[in-house]
């Protein structure tokens, strides 16, 4: 450990206290994709308490917050944090304003931000990086809500639903060469994963909707439609194409009925659906979407029923470094000080998450560094899930943050240029946006 290193762990641990109260604070008041304000202007309120340069409003609420802006043109290197929660209304610590609750960590990881802005800011560390720091605050990045999305896009607030889709569209990554990103994990380890191919799923979204008739439902529902039977035909529809879906594809496709009709004694007329179609690779994804919305449509095809889908863009799959970048491993070393155990998780097909993150849009198109902290318990999406080791997922997760940039920025910034070198893009941003639109579609079958 050098003697900025060393400063750095003496920065966040001197905030500690802070620092936690920051991460309790934002854990106990969750807020939802796009809808992130408060989050968002505390975050950006604190930046410009560091006396940085502050973005706001970016897709909605998104905040830049720039270190060492002089030192751009060598490299430009962002930490990503995000805003949203989950929808848990049960969850002990669920915000009773909007029923969100962070079950999947992300309040560590914008903690994790605002402790590594704490450190790097110091002026005896900022004049040793060698590049820019963008503390990046980013929205939604849980894909919900999807009605509530699709209202944004048709007010022109956005395009995507998936808040770093919608950040690179706008241009708000134009000016980052290199990112790391975090996730929370179960247990007490600090991990990272490599290996080939995909990291976790990517997925387009849908809403169904299906138009029947009214009518009384006891006294004449044979002068009705019922579109709520034509949902459950095509749901079961659905339930049958399961079998055609091949295991190393790792498809999910997961509906929720958000409308089921308007009163218990009129035929339902209107039924609104909400699904994600999810896989391993593109291919799969396209494939199980003509599957799910063959099934949707025979839904309505059997009871007489109008079928509206509208299939959205969702997530690219997320991707594996072949191999852990050195310096954001020696990073999480010295953050861990013999506490905590470092571990590498290889190359697995077994183990390839089901879900899926918008952080593999961003990798799709520039270099991102990923590590995992611990301090998590229950289960992620879960009632249960909540925070054990404050220390682990807020305290060491800034540390290799912090760590992580030094390393990468020191020296001239060797190591990220070595990264950003090295790293073959797989669109540029132009083609996708051209992707992406392709994927946006609408369609309608009357009886």
């Amino acid at each position: 450990m050098d003697a900025v290193e060393k400063r750095i762990i003496e920065n966040i641990d001197a905030h500690k206290d802070e620092i936690i109260a920051f991460a309790r604070d934002i854990y106990t008041h969750a807020e939802l994709g796009y809808k992130e304000f408060n989050t968002a202007g505390k975050f950006a309120d604190y930046m410009k308490k560091l006396g940085l340069n502050v973005q706001e409003k970016l897709a909605i609420t998104g905040v830049k917050a720039y270190l060492n802006e002089e030192k751009k043109e060598n490299v430009s290197l962002a930490l990503i944090g995000e805003l949203d929660a989950l929808r848990i209304p049960n969850h002990k610590y669920a915000n009773p304003e909007t029923q969100a609750a962070h079950c999947c960590g992300h309040h560590s990881q914008l903690t994790g931000i605002l402790g590594a802005a704490i450190a790097l800011s110091d002026p005896e560390v900022a004049k040793e990086l060698d590049g820019q720091v963008v503390f990046f605050a980013v929205p939604a990045e849980e894909y919900g809500e999807i009605e509530f999305k699709n209202q944004l896009k048709e007010e022109g607030k956005i395009k995507y639903g998936g808040g770093k889709c919608e950040l690179i569209r706008i241009g708000a990554f134009d000016d980052i060469d290199l990112n790391i990103a975090h996730h929370t994990a179960m247990g007490d380890k600090i991990s990272f994963r490599e290996g080939s191919g995909s990291g976790g799923n990517g997925f387009v979204s849908k809403t169904i909707r299906y138009k029947g008739k009214a009518a009384h439902a006891a006294a004449a529902p044979h002068l009705g439609v019922n579109a709520l039977n034509a949902a459950s035909i095509g749901l079961t529809a659905l339930a049958y194409q399961r079998e055609t879906f091949q295991d190393p594809d790792h498809v999910r496709v997961h509906p929720i009925i958000t409308k089921g009709g308007d009163l218990v004694n009129v035929v339902p007329e209107e039924v609104v659906l909400e699904t994600l179609v999810r896989a391993s690779n593109f291919e799969a994804i396209l494939d199980a979407a003509a599957k799910t919305d063959r099934a949707f449509f025979a839904g309505g095809a059997a009871v007489g029923a109008t079928v509206e889908i509208e299939t959205m863009p969702g997530y690219l799959p997320s991707l594996l470094s072949e191999k852990t970048n050195p310096e954001l491993l020696e990073a999480a070393k010295i953050a861990a000080d013999g506490t905590y155990e470092v571990e590498i998780i290889g190359d697995n097909p077994k183990r390839v998450s089901g879900g899926s993150t918008d952080v593999g849009d961003v990798q799709h198109i520039q270099p991102v560094l990923c590590f995992n902290t611990g301090g998590a318990a229950g289960g992620a999406h879960s009632s249960d899930f909540d925070i054990t080791d404050e220390e682990l997922a807020y305290i060491v997760t800034a540390k290799i943050f912090a760590l992580g940039a030094y390393r990468l920025l020191k020296d001239g910034a060797r190591a990220a240029k070595k990264e950003v070198e090295e790293y073959k893009p797989v669109f540029t941003k132009e083609a996708y946006i051209e992707f992406m639109d392709s994927l946006i579609k609408t369609e309608v079958r009357e009886p």
